[in-house]
Order: C-alpha cells, then structure tokens, then sequence
C-alpha cells in the first residue's frame, strides 16, 4: 500500500484528511510531464498566461471557495478565523494583482544603441513553501512562475498539504494540463525534487533547509530564490512614542503565534523608559487569547506541532535559568499552546537572543548606549527584517541595521517593495518588478 501523509489538526490531533507520498518515481514522472507542457505554455503568450490566471483566481475568490479554503486553513494550520479568512481572500486578491504587475515587469524593454532586453521563461519551477502562511507563500512564488511562461510543481510543507491540494486542484479548472502540479512529502521529497530536472527552486523555509537546497542545486548551477526566516531586531530609543511601541512590540511578537518570519524576536529598549515599556507591553500581553480557531475572541491559536513547541519552551527554560525575569506567561506550558509569555533581561547568551524563538513570546533587554543597541542588534546570521521606534535620531539607527527590510515607528514590507533578506536570511527575493524578474531568463539582443 502507498505510503500516506496524514494532515492533523493542530489544535486537537485530530486526522483531516491524507494524501499520497510521493515517491522518487512519481516526481521524475511530474518533472517529465510539467516540462512536456512547458513548449505549450510558454508559446501561448504572456497576454493568454495572464487572462487564465486571472480567470482561475477569481474562481478561487468565488464565496463558496474562499469560506472553504478559509476554514480548511485554520483547522490545518491553527490560525482562528478571522486571520485564515484574512490569508485566503488577501493572497488571492493579492495574487490577481500580482498578475498584472509581473506582466509589467516582463515587458521587452530598450536599452538604448539598438539593444533590447527580454525576458525569456526558464522552464520547470519548483516552488516549496512553507507551513506558516501555507497559501500566502504559496501564491506569491507561484505566480510570478507562471506568469513568466514557467511550469510549476509545487511541494507544500508536509504540515498544511490539504489547504494547497484544495488550491491547486482549484486553479487546475482552468490552467492547462501539467502546467502547474503538486507532490507531497517531506524533507526527502522536497530534496528529490530540487535533484530533479527542474530550472529553477523558490523555497521559503528554514536556513538549514536553505543550505541545504542550495547544496543539491549547486550540480545543475539552478536559479535559487529563498526567503530563509529571520531573527528580527526591535530598537525603542528614549525618544519614542511608549504606547505605540508598544502596542507593535506586542501584535509583531504574537501575530500567527508568533509563527512569522518578520515576528519581533528581540527588543532592545532604552533603560530610561524600560520599566514603564515592560509595564505597557505586559498589559496589552495580557489581553491576547490562546485556542482553537472557532473560539470566539481567540488571537493566538496553537503551535503548529510538538517539535516546535517544545523549542520554544525550551527557549523559555533558558532564559529563566540564566537569570530573565518572566513579567507574564513563562516556561510552564501545555502543548499545543503557548500562552502570551513577556520577558526581560534578555542576555546575549540566551537561546533566545541567538536563535529564532517562532513563538508568541516578548523577549526585552535593556541598553544605556545605543551603540550597544545597535551592535546587538547586528550581531546575528539573519537580517530579514529590523524595526526601530524613535524620534528624530531612528532614521540614523536604521540606517545602520543589518537587514533586507527596515521599519522606522512601523512595521517592514509596506507597500509594492520586494520581500528581500540580508546575510544569511535570502539568496535573491521576490516581489516587486526586480523580484518578479528572477523567474525569467533575461536575454539581451542587439541588432
């Protein structure tokens, strides 16, 4: 009998649904077909690409689907209502969008003494994404493949295979045969398929994984775009508006359970204002709800297995016994919640200023110099994202943080900006008309 991958509630353990593993012969075999289909739909133009796509999301945006998908994502992935709602009908919607702008981006363009640059596709895309925002990630890879003129086989994580399988199988009313596939597995067949004869792997997803991926393309030099998580800093200078400081600290450390790669991880705050900055941030902890996603008023639902749990607990643990005080929450937790948990006295030789926490926990540490804010701050292997709150001297702090993405008394990745990662938290990104580019072969032409 097949081997099965078995989706749980995350919140329950209760049995979902299943899919089929599989296995090194079927991912040869949807590689094989996905690149048969490639000639067909890279001849068809980029006009007829869009006018599918377009037709095949806004069938995805139908009532009857998004509350299907929505429901579907928070039973799979644990989010409440509200905010699986809020993935599924923004990625499509943002999708649609998306359409329209990667066309933009892939217009034939001079430049200048008779040369032109194109944008060619590349061939088969795999695209693997992520458990956290299991749609979101999913679309916002998958699109700009497509669009390009690419085929697509898509491995989800081995967490949320439903909530993608309903998806695929959705879009696949409309899209011609094999343009855009799904295999499922794990880490074996996500390392199968970027051995496969693809062109091209788009991953977001741990930095192990990362290296790894990058490893086994490095045989075929395949195009990479990753997105490999962060462990973003937060500055609050003296200067800084207390309350909404606060407030962001709070909603950045505990959005999707903390389960988010921009989430705040370590805040830095100066010593003048810190007391009554812990004070704040406690209070407004204090009103966040743990359970399942059909709770009335829940905001932080459960996490999303028992191997990240008990990192996080594990974390906590650490901190507690190298002398933090626990303003709210703590160590003592029952999986598969954590409960909104606030620490001060972070030290540099805690696990959690070291290494990406992913749970809804307000980590705090003191500074009277802002040197030593900022020189901490940078002291890390990621540089996703970086926020500071302040007066008139935060845009000179943030211009001297490590990272891909800034936020000055706001939050990062506003607007049509691409979705980009310095050091080790991205190889290229995507996003924006330079991401979007990634997904094609530019070729320059000169006559």
């Amino acid at each position: 009998m097949k081997e099965r991958l078995i989706s749980y509630d995350p919140s329950n353990g209760e049995a979902l649904g299943s899919v089929p593993v599989s296995g090194p012969r079927q991912i040869t075999d949807t590689v094989a077909r996905a690149r048969k289909a490639f000639g067909p739909w890279k001849e068809m133009g980029i006009d007829a690409r869009c006018t599918l796509l377009h037709k095949a999301l806004s069938r995805s945006r139908e009532e009857h689907s998004v509350k299907t998908l929505s429901v579907l994502l928070c039973r799979e992935m644990g989010k409440d209502i509200q905010r699986g709602s809020g993935e599924v009908d923004g990625a499509i919607f943002g999708g649609q969008a998306n359409v329209n702008s990667v066309k933009n981006a892939l217009q034939t363009r001079s430049a200048g003494g008779g040369t032109r640059i194109e944008y060619r596709p590349l061939g088969v895309v795999a695209v693997i994404s992520p458990w956290n925002y299991p749609l979101a990630m999913a679309i916002n890879l998958l699109i700009p493949a497509l669009v390009a003129g690419n085929s697509v086989v898509l491995k989800p994580s081995e967490e949320t295979p439903l909530i993608a399988q309903e998806f695929v199988e959705k879009l696949n009313e409309v899209l011609p045969k094999n343009v855009l596939q799904i295999v499922f597995g794990d880490g074996k067949q996500g390392r199968m398929l970027v051995q496969s004869e693809v062109n091209m792997i788009a991953f977001t997803g741990s930095r192990a994984t990362g290296k790894n991926i990058m490893a086994r393309a490095a045989d075929g030099v395949k195009r990479l775009v990753m997105e490999l998580g962060g462990n973003d800093p937060m500055i609050v200078m003296k200067d800084a508006d207390l309350d909404s400081a606060a407030y962001f600290a709070v909603a950045s450390s505990f959005e999707n359970a903390g389960q988010m790669c921009t989430a705040t991880e370590r805040i830095y705050v100066d010593e003048s204002i810190a007391d009554r900055f812990a004070r704040r941030v406690t209070e407004i902890a204090s009103d966040y709800r743990v359970g399942p996603w059909n709770m009335p008023g829940v905001n932080i639902g459960p996490i999303i297995n028992a191997r990240q749990h008990s990192l996080i607990v594990s974390h906590l643990k650490d901190a507690e016994a190298k002398g933090a005080t626990v303003l709210l929450g703590g160590s003592k937790q029952e999986a598969p919640y954590i409960t909104p948990t606030v620490i001060d006295g972070m030290l540099t030789s805690m696990a959690m200023e070291r290494e990406e926490t992913f749970g809804p926990v307000v980590a705090m540490s003191r500074f009277s110099h802002i040197e030593n804010a900022i020189a901490r701050a940078n002291d890390s292997p990621y540089g996703l994202g970086a926020v500071v709150f302040g007066g008139k001297d935060a845009p000179a702090v943030a211009d001297r943080l490590e990272a891909g993405m800034i936020g000055i008394n706001q939050g990062v990745g506003a607007g049509n900006a691409p979705w980009v990662g310095a050091k080790q938290s991205g190889f290229g990104y995507h996003g924006s008309a330079d991401g979007h580019r990634q997904f094609a072969q530019l070729r320059v032409v000169s006559q």
